[in-house]
């Protein structure tokens, strides 16, 4: 299951990490958001022990989507040494997610 990542625990879980780090920022009433959902899940999954895979919900946690520059969602940045080192805007294949995690393991 993917984290549940806050304003208040974004620091300590996805910039001070030593493994890779993969966020979806979404929202429950975005309806793309809803057909990234299954695939975050999937790869929170298959990738546990070697990266971290969480979620932002972008309506009750602003701070780090403003950060970020999160104007559409979804929008899954990719994190390395606290880093973006990636970012896919809208709904795309599993591929292009996992691609991106594969490249930092």
């Amino acid at each position: 299951m993917a984290l549940e990542i806050t304003d208040a625990t974004f620091e300590e879980t996805v910039l001070k990490s030593d493994k890779p780090v993969m966020v979806d920022f979404w929202a429950a009433w975005c309806g793309p958001c809803r057909m990234v959902g299954p695939i975050i899940e999937q790869i929170s999954e298959e990738y546990e022990g070697k990266a971290v895979v969480g979620k932002v919900d972008v309506d009750a946690n602003q701070e780090f989507a403003a950060k970020y520059g999160v104007r559409n969602i979804p929008t899954v940045l990719v994190f390395q040494n606290g880093e973006v080192v990636g970012r896919q805007v809208g709904v795309a294949p599993k591929n292009a997610y996992t691609d991106a995690i594969d490249s930092l393991l």
